[in-house]
Formats: structure tokens, C-alpha cells, sequence
């Protein structure tokens, strides 16, 4: 098989926040999406651990033909992302929180930041944080559980609702008015992050910025898809059950196809 799609891995479901951001703006190229849900969640792994895991993806993705490859996945590109561009030939573009808008943004000065503990204790997220939130207050909170709730298809249970009510106790205590999702499975719980807050919150994910990267590197490296007659093709890769994976990326304007692969 010839390297000719957008390989994206996450450690589960989530990094198709990253993925639909990247089909929207690219929407002739081909993709394809593996998630490692047997494995996750990945912020709660050793930083080795994390490594092993991002070297496996990204071999099974090389396998499959990617000419690109993005880590959709914040744990495994603060504690991995060294490791597989010294090791493999080929571009791999990174995720992490975008705490720099929110802290040249913020007015009250005070932002919060809801993440894995595996990218909180990163040294590549230490650093970015260092680097632009000086004179401001940082409340970071681990977002112990989420991942497993999203994971399993229930963003909009009881389960979730008491978790979450659990979890934002700090950062509502605090006048925050920017929120960064350091997880990509975070942004799929934006609509009820901003049911519990009363305040005006702005809340930052990285989808966005990614998908950018990923173009002007396409552009760059001199392999973006040029032919504009149909779009291009999106496979979807999972190790464990297809439903979830399948309801999150299923909409009313496009269906894909969700197969389960050991990997």
C-alpha cells in the first residue's frame, strides 16, 4: 500500500475532535483513524509505557500507509513526541493544551486548565506553561475519570454529571474566564462544561490549530492532495468495541466505517 493518507492515533475515541477538525479543513485527503481503547486511559501510564504505546500506533499506521501521521492524543505527544520523530522518517505533527491564547487572552488574569496526569506532569507542558503564564493564576485540574466515561458512551449520564459537578469545584471557585482541554476526548463534553459554569467561559481545544499544522506541513513537505473531484476516504480503526467509536463519528451528513483491528 502506497503512503497516501492522514494517519491519526489517539489512546481511544477521542481524538476524533481532532480528526473532524482535520476532515473538515482537508476534506480530499484520506484518513485514517486508530484508536487504542483497550489501552486507555494513557495519562494515567508511566511516561515509558506511554512511549511503547505511541511507537506501536504509530508502526501499525506506517503499515497501513500513512504519509503523515498526527498524535490526536495530548499524553502521548507531551510524553512521546521526542521519541517517534527521532525514530521514524516521516511527519508526525503533536497535540498539546493551547495555553498560549488563553493566557495572552484572559482578563481576570485567572485561567483554568482540565487535562490528563500524565500531560500535567509532562515536562513538555510544564515548559509551555512556564513560558506564557507568568503573572497569571493557573488552576490545573486532572480530569481523573472522564476518559473512561467517554469511553465507555456516556457523555451525557449520571455518572458524568456527578463527576463533573466534582471535578470543577476548584476552578469554580476561581474567576476564571478561559479553559483549556489539555485531553482531545475533552472537547466532545464542551456543551456540558458550559452547562455548569454561569459565567461567560471561553473554552480552547487544540482541533483547530491541528488541523492547520497539518495542512501547511501537507503544503510544506509537498504531499497535500491535489485532486478536488471527490472527497477523500476516512477508515476507522479500533481494539476494542466499535460502537461508541462509531456513534461519535456517525453524523446526519456522513457515515463512516468502524472496524475493530488488533493492533
Amino acid at each position: 500500500m502506497g503512503k497516501n493518507n492522514i494517519g491519526i492515533f489517539d489512546s481511544g475515541v477521542g481524538g476524533t475532535s481532532i480528526w473532524r477538525e482535520i476532515h473538515e479543513l482537508l476534506p480530499f485527503e484520506d484518513t485514517m483513524y486508530l484508536a487504542d481503547s483497550s489501552n486507555a486511559p494513557y495519562g494515567i501510564k508511566t511516561k515509558q509505557e506511554i512511549i511503547e504505546l505511541s511507537r506501536k500506533n504509530t508502526l501499525k499506521l506506517l503499515e497501513l500507509g500513512a504519509k503523515i501521521i498526527v498524535v490526536a492524543c495530548n499524553t502521548a505527544t507531551t510524553n512521546a513526541i521526542e521519541e517517534l520523530r527521532n525514530e521514524f522518517d516521516i511527519p508526525i505533527i503533536g497535540i498539546e493544551p493551547a495555553i498560549k491564547p488563553a493566557a495572552l487572552k484572559s482578563k481576570t488574569k485567572t485561567i483554568g486548565i482540565l487535562a490528563t496526569k500524565g500531560t500535567l506532569s509532562s515536562s513538555l507542558f510544564t515548559k509551555t506553561s512556564d513560558l506564557y503564564t507568568q503573572g497569571l493564576k493557573v488552576i490545573e485540574v486532572e480530569g481523573n475519570g472522564l476518559v473512561e466515561l467517554i469511553e465507555a458512551g456516556k457523555i451525557y449520564s449520571e455518572e458524568m454529571d456527578k463527576l463533573l459537578d466534582d471535578l470543577l469545584v476548584p476552578l469554580k471557585s476561581n474567576p476564571i474566564d478561559y479553559l483549556v482541554l489539555g485531553c482531545s476526548h475533552y472537547p466532545y463534553l464542551i456543551p456540558k462544561l458550559k452547562e455548569k459554569f454561569s459565567v461567560d467561559l471561553s473554552i480552547i481545544d487544540s482541533g483547530e490549530a491541528v488541523a492547520r499544522q497539518t495542512k501547511a506541513i501537507l503544503e510544506k513537505e509537498k504531499i497535500l492532495h491535489t485532486d478536488f473531484k471527490q472527497k477523500g476516504t476516512c477508515i476507522f480503526y479500533t481494539n476494542h468495541d466499535p460502537k461508541v467509536l462509531q456513534n461519535l463519528v456517525n453524523d446526519n451528513n456522513e457515515s463512516f466505517r468502524v472496524t475493530h483491528l488488533d493492533f
